[in-house]
């Protein structure tokens, strides 16, 4: 079936192994020219026209054609002297059928025609009842062409399940890459919301407790400084948290979705105070009591890093107001400050990025920028209808 299904003008060692096929068939027409007749057998001339119209067997695959061409010209005279017309009719057949499998089936019926045409008038021309007999016989010469059609179209029909295989597995592999990159964007979002959030917070404690240490040595204020470690102490914890919580939904295999429980509006309360506790002065209004799984993840994500930008790049105690409302079907959100905003010359970070795509992945828009009478603001639109899973 490898052998059938294979085309001959590709298969590996190709003319090695027609040039066995050319000794096998050659045997055969020369076993078929001496168990005959004493004088059907051919003389030199016929013994030398027979062998020789086997040897373009050897390069049948690369030009057929030319093979088929050379074939009949060797055994169109090897007839007309009256020789054993069975034996050259294996190279004959194998030529017909090489020609058959390797073109198209109008150049398979084209050729038909003026091999038999050229052999019987041939044979007309030098005996009648050879003629005659010829054309009995031509009928093999048509069922061996139809058998290298049938194999032809059964040929392209298996190369053609293939190729739609192929093409659903490469598919499928684009599909697993792309689900792959998703997921490490994702990944990515979540690790950079997480981090950037706990380390601006942890750095600014931190500075607070450097700041009263170096103030006043002589007098030391213990309870501040207690105050702002034990602040530290409480976001290291919340991130400890939510880091197992993530390597947690990174390992289990058994959830739906493989991403967990997503943050939503129910835990604004907490980064709002987490903004307080960092030195922002902090006003929320929120009049929003549900939403979708997607968008309240995204909102979520939206409002903690605008606060961790706000607590980074506002200045010191920046005013910070946080709005949130359902309006038309949408939920309308909107982060803003009185800060100066990143200094100068700051490299820039993946937080804006990072809130677009999570407004995308929600099926909304994002806008962020400089406020006309100073400070940023930060607003988006996410839809309350959408039923896709967004990114938490």
């Amino acid at each position: 079936m490898a052998v059938v299904n294979r085309d001959p003008r590709t298969a590996p060692h190709g003319t090695r192994n027609d040039a066995i096929l050319a000794v096998v068939l050659a045997a055969a027409g020369v076993s078929l020219a001496l168990f005959t007749a004493p004088h059907d057998r051919p003389d030199a001339l016929g013994w030398t026209l027979l062998l020789a119209a086997y040897v373009p067997i050897v390069w049948r695959r690369r030009h057929p054609l030319l093979v088929l061409a050379a074939v009949v010209a060797l055994v169109a005279p090897y007839h007309a002297l009256d020789n054993n017309h069975g034996a050259p009719v294996p190279a004959t057949c194998v030529a017909l059928y090489t020609v058959a499998v390797t073109g198209r089936p109008l150049r398979t019926v084209l050729t038909a025609v003026a091999v038999l045409g050229v052999t019987v008038t041939a044979m007309f021309a030098v005996d009648y009842r050879q003629g005659i007999e010829l054309l009995r016989v031509s009928g093999w010469v048509i069922a061996t062409l139809f058998c290298g059609v049938d194999v032809r179209f059964y040929r392209q029909y298996v190369a053609a399940i293939v190729e739609r295989a192929e093409r659903a597995e490469r598919t499928r592999e684009e599909e697993a890459r792309r689900r792959v990159a998703e997921e490490r964007l994702r990944i990515a979002r979540d690790l950079h919301d997480l981090l950037a959030h706990t380390i601006t917070l942890i750095g600014v404690q931190t500075s607070v407790a450097a700041h009263v240490l170096a103030a006043d040595p002589e007098r030391l204020d213990r309870e501040t400084v207690a105050k702002a470690l034990d602040d530290i102490a409480q976001t290291c914890r919340t991130a400890r948290g939510e880091v197992r919580t993530t390597l947690e939904v990174l390992r289990e295999n058994d959830s739906a979705d493989g991403r967990g429980p997503l943050p939503g509006l129910d835990g604004l309360p907490d980064l709002v105070e987490t903004a307080r506790l960092a030195g922002a002065r902090v006003e929320q209004t929120v009049r929003v009591r549900q939403a979708p799984p997607a968008v309240g993840a995204a909102a979520y994500r939206i409002v903690q890093e605008a606060l961790t930008n706000a607590v980074r790049h506002a200045g010191p105690e920046p005013a910070v107001r946080v709005d949130l409302y359902a309006d038309e079907g949408a939920l309308h959100l909107s982060v803003t400050d009185d800060g100066t905003g990143p200094t100068p010359g700051t490299a820039p970070g993946f937080g804006l990025v990072g809130m677009r795509e999570r407004a995308r992945s929600a099926g909304g828009t994002l806008d962020a920028g400089p406020r006309t009478e100073g400070g940023f603001e930060v607003t988006a639109v996410l839809p309350l209808t959408t039923t896709g899973e967004g990114n938490g």
